[in-house]
């Protein structure tokens, strides 16, 4: 189907003041705050978790040295999708147009679409952080209290309760972070590095991080989290996340949320022989997901 002259009409005549509603400011790009990018150049890509050693043992003097293994652990696989939209304009169309160039015009509204279309699916991974058929390369959701150690047991990237945003919430959060585990069941030095919330949240982490005394009290004690500056980076708002109350931590944990772009954001134009029609196109292929689920800390809110 291709935009004619009866699609547009009023854009034919005189006297049009103006034509609105193609040139809303859009919102910057919000999943580069959260996702990795990585160039690929692999129809899927795949990341093994490796396993380190466990903790060192006592030898008895005459006795023989404990040896121990390394081995790889569960895969996570990346299979890159492929978006696209497209618009035909007539001739005629082209032609009679008497306020602007339409080529330009629906070009600029394709880009904005496909950079919708990208924002959901970078927010689809959060959206789906709990869904039992969105699963990591471990068997479990991005977000669980039962992610498997390879030396046995599990461990939890999400409050055992879940909570709206508050200062004791995002207390025991950062102590699940401080006190996180390898696979082996040695400690790690994660750090926190940004909050990652909905719009509806952001006013209570604007206060909850930059107050100089605890929120939401009368007491003279001192917020902790802000004196310590714990967080370096302002708060990611991401505005497709479709619970408002969902809110994570991101740490910086390597090889945590990524986004491996096959083809980036590219746009075609074309002129059809037979009709004279104009052709316009914009596709991306690309995939989003994560390797090791320590890059996330998070909860669903109380709602």
């Amino acid at each position: 189907m291709a935009v004619t002259r009866a699609s547009i009409s009023k854009q034919l005549e005189d006297g049009l003041n103006a034509v609105f509603g193609e040139n809303y400011r859009s919102l910057p790009e919000e999943w580069p705050q959260v996702f990795e990018k990585v160039t690929s150049s692999r129809a899927w890509e795949e990341e093994q978790l490796m396993t380190g050693f466990g903790a060192a043992v006592e030898k008895p003097e005459g006795g023989s040295v404990t040896y121990d293994n390394a081995s790889e652990g569960w895969t996570s696989r990346y299979t890159h999708v492929t978006t696209a939209l497209a618009v035909a304009i007539t001739e005629e169309a082209i032609e009679d147009n008497r306020y602007g160039q339409l080529v330009p015009r629906f070009g600029k509204g394709l880009a904005r679409s496909m950079k919708h279309t990208t924002e959901l699916r970078a927010a689809s991974v959060l959206n789906n952080c709990e869904s039992g058929s969105y699963l990591g390369g471990d068997g479990v959701a991005l977000l669980s209290t039962a992610h498997p150690l390879m030396g046995g047991g599990t461990w939890s990237n999400k409050l055992a309760i879940a909570a709206d945003p508050s200062e004791a919430a995002l207390e025991d959060m950062l102590i699940m972070i401080r006190t996180a585990k390898d696979d082996r069941g040695l400690p790690i030095a994660l750090k926190p590095l940004r909050i990652i919330t909905s719009p509806y949240q952001e006013y209570a982490f604007e206060r909850i991080l930059r107050s100089s005394l605890r929120p939401g009290t009368g007491d003279n004690d001192v917020n902790a989290i802000n004196s310590k500056s714990v967080f370096r980076n302002d708060p990611a708002i991401i505005t497709r996340l479709s619970d408002p109350d969902m809110w994570f931590v991101k740490t910086d944990c390597p090889d945590g949320l990524k986004c491996f772009v096959r083809r980036n954001t590219r746009t075609k134009m074309e002129d059809e022989f037979n009709t004279g029609n104009m052709r316009y196109k914009v596709d991306r292929r690309d995939s989003f997901g994560w390797t090791d689920p320590r890059a996330l800390y998070g909860s669903s809110g109380a709602g």
